[in-house]
């Protein structure tokens, strides 16, 4: 125990702080007293928050290092012992060093692996939680002075029906094949993780978790994998340098660490260290149940500067300006560079940003009077968007219906104008942590354009967040939009945010928020408090939302204005044992409730759902829905149809079955059938996969509305499809067509990217866009849609580490 953490004593409350010294650190970097808060109402919140963002300036930087996290109190594994558990289900798990670097090769033949004992002992989450995973995993966790190597023998007892069927690059379907997680808690906070994937065909797949509640896949960093089969199973070899990793101090090092192996033949998730079954499949966020990991060493001195300057070519048509554009020939250079000021601060810099390799949005039927919402894509503002993010958990689309939530900070404000690209000249991020703060500073300058007629814009954001007790943090945001020279239309958000968690399975955030413009001061603010509880067999969720009139953070998303929103809802999801193909059972009840700030009710949801989940991981609901809309004014739902002012009272029925992974043609089929404002709807739709072979699979969508009012009928039609070839996985061919209807349009976009180098890639760039009303001058009737617009790029970058 002397070489690691010796824990001092113990407090009362459950959500207090448990701190342990450490013989390797000065007695002076002991953590001095935490201040209590008893926060009465917000505007003493809003009070201590500054109080707390004031601390951060004064306080010792020595103070910063210090985690608050526990140890198993049965010990650490002794030589040669790589893994111990106590009593209380904690595990500690030892790296062991090796003197010289492994060869990935996805082959454990080296002779370290029968020198070193496996880590084995993996336990059930689902679907019988705390039961021996039913099949054999072992472990290595190995390190030298520049790489951390994690490697795996994945037994399976019928190899012939592992489900491998995705090789491309961050590939969402990876979450539903065979695969192996290793998670990283490299700060020993219990609430932030950095994630590394693979499945048996050695597909990369990496992300971040923040604060237990923020997933984001989009983030990428240099590491690398190799797998290969054997008789009884397949095996892994990671190789991820201490380079791309953010850590608190250099030296010996305490951790957490998750790990995880996922079958969906027999639908099982296993953990090394038990995770809740209340959690179902986000269980490899709850990084508070993960193991401790010790025994490692980081070098001294590390450097962690990146510059990846960037070279663009290509051809651009544009029928849709004047005087049009016809081939014309392009091309630029630009530059990003991220400095690791300290090991958990990094900035990130971006000279003339380009994002022409970005694939097409997917397309979407609005059927409704508010906004929709599109997610950003582009890379530069998805690495650190979980920094940034505010006021709790946003599901932007839950059973289908979105989330009316603003955003506070939402990056697609930056460089996009009514779907036009506005340059970037420049711009700056600085994000991280440091002691228990996370931080996130962001400024962006924008250029001038013709096609949008916009002019040059300084966008600047500001987070701050600091963690509370165990799980819980709270913060502050503040955003600043400049069009330079026109003062009369500078916009600035101010907003403070409470998050706790409690337990796994009970959370409480509220925030709020004021957004400022010189000619607007009042009814601008937006406040939210939520409660959830979300046990495995009983669930509810409580929500109060204000958005006012003049509500508007003009760097964010507001999809609805000018109300209240009372939003309650009961699960019981019971598992019956004497059924032996059926896992679960879902009954729901909820109501959404949503007047004007005046009072005046404008939205009525009330709703009932019944769904069962399968052994073999298909699953079916039926929902029924009683709504009411109150029409202010007219409302045109699709071109020369508007349905008039008034109160409407309708329902409908929704019923859904999604096909499992392990098929080669999955997804999900559903079918809407009801009443709709004065008339009737019918909608039938399609989102699936269907996989050719390992390299070359279809995603495609269909979905088709009637809609049927007192004096007219019409249809919306939206179809399409994500052709993938994966020729290796960091070289891939994917092919998006999408018609839709509603906008009138035919879009494709062929993308071909190949990652010749960890984060070096070359990016061949095809798309057009087609107006199906019109056509050309020398095409028949029913010949191809008029060209809108093409472009063919060329985008080349290239890594460099020191």
């Amino acid at each position: 125990m002397k070489d690691y953490c010796q824990p001092v004593s113990l407090r009362a409350s459950t959500e207090e702080e448990i701190l342990f010294q450490n013989p390797e650190y000065p007695a002076s970097i002991q953590p001095s007293k935490r201040t209590k808060f008893q926060c009465r109402g917000f505007t003493s919140l809003v009070a201590k928050l500054l109080v707390v963002v004031g601390a951060l300036s004064i306080t010792p930087a020595y103070a910063q290092n210090v985690s608050s996290t526990t140890l198993p109190q049965d010990g650490i594994p002794i030589p040669p012992a790589v893994v111990a558990r106590d009593a209380e289900g904690n595990v500690t798990v030892r790296a062991v060093r090796i003197s010289k670097e492994l060869v990935v090769d996805g082959h454990l033949d080296e002779q370290v692996y029968q020198e070193v004992e496996s880590i084995t002992g993996f336990i059930q989450q689902l679907p019988d939680e705390g039961e021996p995973a039913s099949e054999k995993t072992e472990v290595w966790l190995l390190f030298d002075d520049q790489n951390i190597y994690v490697s795996a023998r994945c037994w399976d007892s019928q190899p012939d029906r592992i489900v491998a069927n995705e090789r491309t690059r961050d590939g969402r379907a990876t979450f539903r094949n065979d695969a192996f997680v290793v998670l990283f808690d490299t700060f020993h906070d219990r609430r932030n993780g950095m994630g590394f994937m693979t499945n048996p065909l050695g597909v990369v797949v990496d992300y971040l978790i923040t604060d237990e509640n923020e997933f984001n896949r989009d983030w990428n960093t240099v590491w690398d994998v190799q797998t290969s089969r054997f008789d009884g199973g397949w095996t892994v070899e990671m190789i991820i340098p201490f380079k791309s990793l953010r850590f608190r101090t250099e030296g010996k090092q305490v951790w957490g660490i998750q790990i995880n192996r996922r079958s969906p033949r027999t639908n099982e998730y296993a953990y090394l260290s038990p995770v809740p079954r209340s959690l179902d499949r986000r269980g490899i966020m709850h990084i508070s149940s993960a193991a401790t990991l010790v025994g490692l060493e980081t070098p001294s001195g590390i450097k962690n500067l990146e510059v990846k300057p960037y070279a663009i070519s290509g051809f651009l048509t544009d029928h849709d300006v004047s005087p049009p554009r016809v081939n014309d020939f392009q091309g630029d250079l630009g530059i990003d560079i991220k400095y690791g000021i300290t090991r958990g601060l990094t900035a990130d810099f971006t000279v003339n940003t380009d994002f022409a390799q970005v694939e097409d949005d997917a397309q979407q039927v609005n059927l409704t009077r508010f906004s929709l919402f599109y997610p950003e894509k582009r890379e530069f503002f998805l690495e650190g968007k979980d920094i940034f993010a505010f006021g709790g958990p946003i599901r932007q689309w839950r059973y289908q219906k979105p989330d009316s939530t603003p955003v506070i900070f939402f990056s697609r404000r930056i460089g996009l104008s009514d779907g036009k690209v506005v340059p970037i000249k420049a711009g700056g991020r600085l994000t991280g942590r440091t002691g228990k703060y996370s931080i996130g500073l962001l400024n962006i300058q924008t250029g001038r354009t013709d096609i949008t007629e916009s002019s040059p814009t300084n966008f600047s954001v500001v987070r701050i967040k600091r963690d509370l007790f165990r799980r819980s943090n709270i913060g502050m945001i503040y955003t600043h939009r400049n069009p330079l020279g026109d003062d009369e239309q500078i916009n600035e958000v101010y907003g403070a945010d409470v998050n706790l968690a409690f337990y796994e399975t009970v959370s409480f955030n509220t925030y709020y928020a004021e957004s400022r413009k010189p000619d607007l001061n009042s009814s601008n603010s937006s406040y939210r408090g939520r409660f959830e509880y979300r046990g495995d067999r009983y669930g509810v969720e409580m929500e109060h939302l204000t958005v006012d009139k003049n509500f508007n953070p003009e760097i964010g998303f507001v999809r609805r204005e000018d109300f209240r929103r009372n939003y309650g809802q009961f699960r019981f999801s019971p598992r019956p044992h004497s059924i032996q193909w059926l896992r679960r059972l879902l009954y729901e009840a909820a109501l959404d409730y949503t007047t004007d700030t005046q009072g005046k009710l404008e939205t009525r949801n009330a709703e009932v759902r019944f769904g069962i989940e399968l052994e073999n991981s298909d699953k079916w609901k039926i929902e029924y829905s009683n709504k009411f809309e109150g029409l202010k004014e007219d409302f045109e739902i699709t071109d020369g149809t508007v349905i008039p002012i008034g109160d409407y009272s309708f329902a409908d029925m929704v019923t859904e079955y999604e096909f499992g992974p392990q098929r080669r043609v999955s997804g999900r089929l559903r079918l809407t059938k009801g009443s709709f404002f004065s008339g009737e709807r019918t909608e039938v739709s399609y989102d699936g996969r269907v996989v050719i072979s390992p390299r070359l699979s279809l995603e495609p969508r269909l979905s088709v509305n009637r809609v049927d009012l007192p004096d007219q009928r019409f249809f919306t039609k939206l179809a399409g499809n994500r052709t993938t070839l994966t020729l290796t996985t960091r070289m891939a061919l994917a092919a998006l067509v999408q018609y839709n209807s509603s906008t009138n349009s035919l879009n494709t976009n062929i993308r071909f990217r190949w990652e010749y180098q960890p984060s070096s890639d070359l990016f061949v760039v095809y798309t057009d866009g087609r107006d199906t009303t019109r056509y050309g001058p020398h095409t028949a009737r029913f010949g191809f849609p008029r060209l809108q617009n093409r472009a063919l790029v060329v985008k080349f970058t290239k890594l460099f580490r020191f």
